[in-house]
């Protein structure tokens, strides 16, 4: 597996879960993935949970946390790297973002923010200390990209461009239009459009995909174990990909990529 031992500025770092439910969510990734998870102290934060790939000395892949308000939505948050998170987040709040987490130091793993976008679209930011971002990535089990879904692409366009330098690079998507996002020559994270199919409370959102070997399989035995299906497994340039819920609500891809098509990140 292409373990990393970094990420660069403005790549996504990490996946992290915020669920009600954290016996539930364990035990669904668990069967879903064959994800390893245990428990670490973080001061003045409390347990949290990393899911690794084989066991407690494997890479890490993704973490989990409880959710702080029974209000909020379960979710998956996208991480992306940053060497700055002062500086980056006074430039999502000039470019009209918003700032709902200040840095914080997560004991001597690293500093976090969390942010959203212009159209309220949430995401973090990380700068690592002793813990670089997810250990493994684009292979099996593991996150092997971050989608976007909002309703104004080209303020999103604008908003990403100016907060981490990505480009924009469209191509044809069925009946619509993609965006893959670029940092050079490198496709970093991708962009749909929120169309009138989407419930109008639905707010802009990010979600990681993660590679698995079988994308029908997979979506089958999301739903044994209580996920729902949102979009069928479906064929698409880049492989063969799935919409999913997990029991507490929390969206997620999965994928089995197209051999070959998409080049593999540079080593950082």
């Amino acid at each position: 597996m292409p373990e990393v031992n970094g990420h660069a500025p403005g790549w996504p770092s990490f996946a992290e879960l915020a669920t009600p439910d954290v016996k539930a969510s364990v035990g669904f990734y668990r069967s879903l993935f064959g994800w390893y998870a245990y428990t670490i102290a973080v001061a003045d934060l409390g347990d949290y949970e990393v899911f690794s790939i084989g066991d407690v000395q494997g890479p890490e892949v993704a973490g989990m946390q409880t959710l702080a308000d029974d209000a909020q939505r379960p979710s998956w948050a996208c991480y992306f790297r940053t060497d700055d998170v002062q500086g980056t987040v006074d430039l999502i709040k000039a470019e009209g973002g918003h700032e709902l987490v200040p840095p914080l130091d997560v004991s001597d793993l690293g500093q976090m923010a969390l942010c959203a976008d212009s159209q309220g679209g949430e995401f973090a930011l990380w700068r690592p200390g002793n813990m670089t971002g997810a250990g493994v990535v684009d292979e099996p089990w593991a996150m092997c990209w971050v989608e976007l879904a909002c309703r104004d692409v080209e303020e999103a366009r604008r908003f990403y461009g100016r907060v981490f330098g990505w480009k924009p690079l469209d191509r044809d998507y069925h009946d619509s239009v993609y965006t893959d996002f670029t940092l050079g020559d490198w496709p970093v994270a991708g962009m749909v459009q929120m169309d009138e199919r989407w419930p109008a409370s639905y707010p802009a959102h990010w979600i990681p995909y993660f590679w698995v070997e079988d994308c029908d399989v997979s979506a089958g035995r999301a739903v044994e174990l209580g996920g729902k299906i949102r979009i069928p497994p479906t064929d698409i340039q880049p492989g063969r990909y799935a919409m999913l819920t997990d029991p507490t609500g929390a969206r997620l891809g999965i994928i089995t990529p197209t051999p070959g098509l998409r080049p593999p990140r540079p080593g950082v």
